[in-house]
């Protein structure tokens, strides 16, 4: 780690009462640095306010939160910042009091995205259902701990089904699938993590005349895919080449809509 800031101080110290800690009680962003400037930011924060809305957590200060970034990334051009609120400090037991939210940014080193291909496999772990929290990217993230010490190590993202056995998202990266000059997407209705690039991705297919389309998909649809993709906001769009343990290569040329979306993914 570079450096970070709780609560607006420089340091990496936090409380052991914060729910972020005791009980996975907040939200986070992690945002790509290219040129000295956070890809993505209005979207990211955008994504934060309407979490804060749904978990009822304050919201800080919009403001507060970009004086903050800028403080942090300084004089680098290429990191990983990374946001995390919680909903503050309490004693035991679930019932919170209005302590006021924690606050923290922590900048780390990155060597910038990666343009190769991906080597995908499919995990055995499944994503359970949560209507009132899909969506959201909040703190409680033991599935994707756990899926991601499942991952071979030769496979650079791990296909995630849910209980249902419905296609969901990757490990840490929402998925989409090319069909001819279809692209389709899962829903993210009762699990998942809806991305700022999966969204990106969308505006840019309903500005391009040729929308996305989310529906349910099973891990067959996958099978049948002519092409593959992975998206967030530090993997970008990645293209999958190969699918661990199954008879699969892609055929179409990239998507349209996939290679527009691109060259905004990591644009500074």
């Amino acid at each position: 780690m570079i450096a970070s800031l709780v609560n607006g101080i420089p340091g990496n110290q936090a409380s052991i009462l914060d729910r972020g800690l005791q009980f996975g009680d907040g939200l986070f962003e992690t945002l790509a640095i290219v040129e000295g400037q956070p890809c993505l930011w209005d979207s990211h924060v955008a994504r934060l306010a309407a979490s804060c809305a749904r978990l009822g957590i304050p919201m800080p200060d919009t403001g507060v939160l970009k004086n903050e970034a800028r403080e942090l990334i300084g004089g680098q051009q290429q990191a990983v910042l990374k946001i995390i609120l919680t909903r503050g400090c309490s004693e035991r037991g679930y019932a919170s009091a209005d302590a006021g939210a924690t606050r923290i940014l922590s900048l780390f080193s990155w060597d910038g995205p990666a343009h190769t291909p991906l080597r995908v496999a499919v995990l055995s772990r499944r994503l359970g259902l949560n209507p009132s929290l899909a969506g959201l990217k909040h703190l409680n993230r033991l599935e994707q701990v756990m899926a991601r010490r499942e991952l071979p190590a030769d496979a650079g993202e791990g296909v995630m089904l849910d209980i249902e056995g419905r296609l969901a998202e990757g490990i840490a990266a929402n998925i989409f699938l090319q069909q001819a000059d279809r692209l389709l997407t899962p829903r993210l209705d009762e699990c998942g993590v809806a991305g700022v690039v999966r969204q990106l991705i969308m505006d840019t297919g309903q500005d391009m005349d040729m929308p996305v389309e989310e529906t349910r998909l099973y891990l067959q649809d996958l099978l049948n895919a002519d092409a593959l993709y992975f998206s967030s906001s530090l993997l970008g769009i990645r293209r999958v080449y190969a699918i661990i343990g199954q008879d699969w290569q892609p055929g179409l040329e990239t998507h349209p809509v996939m290679e527009a979306a691109r060259r905004r993914v990591l644009a500074p």
